[in-house]
């Protein structure tokens, strides 16, 4: 057989790479040092597999901009290296205060140990009301939109015009919308931090995050990368470009289905809202049509009333497809009370009991029914 090929990227599993002369040992080792793509002295600094992952991950999450990726263990992990890239000792980030609780609970711990400043803000806040916060020591402002569990969209792209003649840099939390849906970098963002565990993966088996930032920002991070140890592994690499051609397909189902459920949900007397920025009651719904292209499987509904440990649990217990779980992204649809109250501190939440939802790839009719039941136990529980 004098040629073959494969539709996939085969696994390379690697730590050592070796080489033919010392020559080549150099070279390879001085284009890792200084972040060259595909280049690499140990499998630390990237194989074939997560090359191939890199390079498409940029193409999507940054077409027609020149944009780099590093690739992270975890989601959590790329926010929290980028987040070391780009601050330092004496400097002051803005977050959103509806941001991931991991995120903020890296800001309130690892960045202020380490000298580094964190001012929560509204998410509702226009540009030039978030333009008011920012000190002469502010590097960063922080988004997420949607926000996690209230689900606000913010002004991105008046937001990032305004900390660009600031000389401020933004970073977007990307996981609800996912390249399929949104397009950060058009929108003037300058780092997006990708939950690949979650919707680019797509089966709820594997761990990874990525960071993207423009090419003008790739030193900073590829230090950081490099001093800190973080790389993934082949096997994970290859599990994400496997999932992530079927992205737009999955994309596209998950909203169809958590509308429906949505708007089923609208219709309870036990609900007072339903926090999705697709539906045209949403506060945001406008900014939501403007700047995505659609909506993902994951949105909340807030109880009509206060309502004990007990009842929320058996609203929220013994479904068949609505499972327990925490994240979300996958195949799989899963249901989770939500606690925000130690999640918000720039406005206090004043709502009532939320109730997060993921609509997987399920039938929009099999969650409606776990929900009927749900409901019919919250009413005969005391």
């Amino acid at each position: 057989m004098d040629r073959f090929e494969a539709v996939n990227v085969p696994v390379w599993r690697a730590s050592s790479v070796l080489f033919d002369t010392v020559a080549d040992v150099q070279a390879a080792s001085a284009g890792a040092a200084a972040g060259e793509r595909q280049a690499s002295n140990y499998a630390t600094t990237g194989t074939p597999t997560t090359f191939a992952l890199a390079e498409a991950i940029a193409q999507l999450e940054a077409p027609g901009h020149a944009a780099r990726v590093a690739l992270a263990p975890s989601g959590l992990a790329a926010i929290s290296t980028a987040l070391m890239a780009y601050l330092s000792p004496g400097e002051h980030m803005l977050m959103s205060d509806s941001v991931y609780g991991p995120a903020r609970l890296f800001a309130q711990g690892m960045l202020t140990r380490f000298g580094v400043q964190t001012t929560f803000y509204d998410p509702a806040l226009d540009a030039d009301a978030l333009g008011a916060l920012i000190r002469p020591n502010t590097r960063v402002i922080y988004l997420e939109s949607p926000g996690s569990y209230t689900f606000e969209i913010q002004d991105v792209p008046a937001i990032c015009a305004m900390a660009r003649a600031r000389g401020v840099l933004t970073m977007l939390d990307n996981a609800w919308a996912s390249p399929v849906f949104a397009r950060p970098f058009d929108w003037g963002v300058d780092v997006s931090l990708l939950p690949l565990t979650k919707y680019w993966s797509g089966h709820a088996d594997v761990l990874m995050g990525a960071v993207v930032v423009r090419e003008a920002l790739w030193p900073a991070l590829h230090q950081t990368v490099r001093q800190t140890g973080i790389c993934v592994g082949g096997d994970d690499a290859w599990l994400v470009l496997r999932g992530m051609r079927t992205l737009p397909v999955r994309m596209r189902t998950h909203e169809r289905t958590a509308l429906a459920v949505a708007h089923w949900l609208q219709a309870r007397p036990e609900v007072s809202r339903v926090l999705h920025p697709a539906l045209p009651d949403h506060p945001q719904h406008a900014l939501w049509q403007r700047d995505f292209l659609g909506a993902s499987g994951l949105f909340s509904f807030e109880l009509a009333e206060s309502a004990s440990p007990e009842r929320i649990a058996a609203l929220c217990d013994g479904h068949r497809h609505l499972r327990l779980g925490y994240s979300w992204g996958g195949y799989e649809s899963l249901i989770m009370p939500a606690n925000i109250g130690n999640l918000r501190t720039a406005l206090p939440w004043a709502g009532g009991p939320l109730i997060r939802i993921h609509a997987g790839l399920d039938d929009p009719h099999s969650l409606i029914a776990d929900l009927e039941a749900g409901f019919a136990a919250y009413g005969r529980t005391a």
